[in-house]
């Protein structure tokens, strides 16, 4: 079940809200436990138990933790620690990655059978999740939590069970036991949901579907640039679009989850790009690995090592595939040629040119992405600086019936909408003010419903992953 579907907001999200504000708050985190699983088990009712277990794994991994600390039993608690990320880790790559190596295997001459297993939704975010909370617990900077349905409700929680943002433990560690959902909170959520929602239909959507028309057509230099465009806005309205709709969600239930997207297309390096693009799993990894690894604090060789193993590992959660540890390796080259000497060259520039060296990196590493296999990476990528006809009459189409939308997205991903819209709001009476928005939240909500309900085009990048 996704945000954008008919299931979940004509029924599945109003009964949920209506029965929580109607739950007595002793038992609200019991009903969002088992809303959670329901939810879950709509479309992958058969792995709900890998996601249980590592739910109960950790529960009673952090509970032997603290048992084993309080005892002065030090090794014990580093062995828990470890059976914790060896399990974890191993259930993770079995399901994502045991396929992958079969089939380079066959490629070097071994005949072995493809398991064909299926990828469980959102294991890769629920993961990490458990994981950040074992090893917080671990070095002391959250207690263990006690009651099991409040540790399985914070690991199913469904506003971001599916895609993120990863949420760890120690951001809503207080709001987990104790929150109270404000009328302003729940108001904001509400509107940020929305937002999202039209960011998915109206945008995602449209930009989807360009690409997809565009990667299967006869590519030309101008065609393929307005493809690698249409797919930069894609990913970007589809992941940022879901992830502000599981902020709302969040809103409304009384949490504050963490940002996961700031404006990452207004960058003016890679270094700034990754600051802004998928937040929180940037910053699982600085914390949990990076920093671990000795992060920058062991000179310059060392740091550049730990760069390359990040970004071949951020490459690979992505995705089992050599295209994507390929985008994540072509990401570390510009970091680090970044941390050695070309982000001092670029901040001698002028600022657009700042910012067109990092658009076109990022619209080159997208095909990297993007594309089913290296090899086609490669052709779309080859048409994208010459290896094709320079346009077509259908290159000229795509460009006189999208650049409309294309513009429109492209202010769409900048500030400069929220900023209008804040100054606007800011010249009416705080009345006024409330009921222009409503009005609007209403009428984008509105045409969004008539959207999901009359368009059968409504994927979603982020399950792959």
């Amino acid at each position: 079940m996704v945000f954008s579907s008919t299931e979940f907001l004509c029924a599945f999200l109003p009964a949920v809200l209506l029965l929580y504000y109607l739950c007595p708050r002793k038992l609200r985190n019991t009903l969002l436990f088992v809303a959670s699983l329901l939810f879950y088990a709509y479309g992958e009712w058969r792995y709900i138990f890998i996601m249980l277990f590592s739910t109960f794994f950790d529960y009673a991994n952090g509970l032997l933790i603290e048992r084993f600390r309080k005892k002065g039993k030090t090794a014990l608690c580093r062995l828990v620690l470890i059976l914790s990320l060896v399990i974890n880790l191993g259930i993770l790559c079995f399901f994502k990655y045991t396929d992958f190596v079969l089939t380079n295997l066959n490629a070097v001459g071994l005949s072995v059978s493809l398991l064909n297993i299926a990828l469980p939704l959102g294991i890769s975010f629920y993961t990490f999740q458990t994981l950040s909370y074992t090893i917080d617990v671990y070095r002391g900077n959250v207690p263990a939590q006690h009651n099991v349905i409040d540790f399985g409700m914070y690991i199913s929680m469904f506003p971001q069970l599916i895609a993120g943002p990863i949420v760890r433990y120690s951001d809503i560690q207080h709001e987990v036991k104790d929150r109270r959902e404000a009328p302003e909170q729940i108001t904001r959520g509400i509107v940020r949901f929305v937002l999202g929602l039209g960011k998915k239909v109206l945008l995602a959507n449209f930009a989807g579907a360009l690409w997809e028309e565009i990667a299967a057509g006869q590519l030309t230099v101008t065609a393929a640039w307005i493809g690698a465009l249409a797919y930069a806005m894609h990913i970007y309205f589809d992941f940022s679009g879901y992830s502000d709709m599981a902020i709302g969600l969040g809103g409304m239930l009384g949490f504050r989850f963490p940002e996961n997207f700031r404006y990452p297309y207004v960058c003016n390096s890679i270094t700034d790009f990754w600051r802004r693009w998928h937040i929180t799993l940037s910053t699982w990894f600085r914390e949990y690995l990076y920093i671990p690894l000795g992060g920058n604090r062991k000179g310059l060789p060392r740091q550049i090592l730990n760069l390359l193993i990040i970004w071949f590992l951020t490459g690979l959660w992505h995705g089992a595939g050599w295209n994507f540890i390929a985008w994540g390796l072509y990401y570390f080259v510009f970091l680090a040629l970044e941390k050695l000497f070309l982000l001092r060259l670029m901040q001698k520039l002028p600022r657009f040119v700042q910012h067109i060296y990092a658009l076109a990196v990022v619209l080159v590493g997208w095909m990297l992405f993007a594309a089913p296999s290296l090899s086609q990476a490669g052709t779309y990528i080859a048409a994208m600086f010459g290896a094709a006809p320079l346009t077509s009459q259908l290159s000229a189409y795509y460009l006189y019936t999208n650049s409309l939308m294309l513009v429109t997205m492209l202010i769409g991903c900048t500030p400069l909408p929220k900023q209008i819209a804040q100054r606007l709001l800011a010249r009416c009476k705080e009345s006024i003010a409330f009921w222009i928005c409503a009005a609007v939240t209403a009428l984008l909500l509105t045409v969004c419903v008539i959207f999901v309900v009359s368009s059968g085009y409504n994927p979603f990048l982020y399950f792959r992953f």
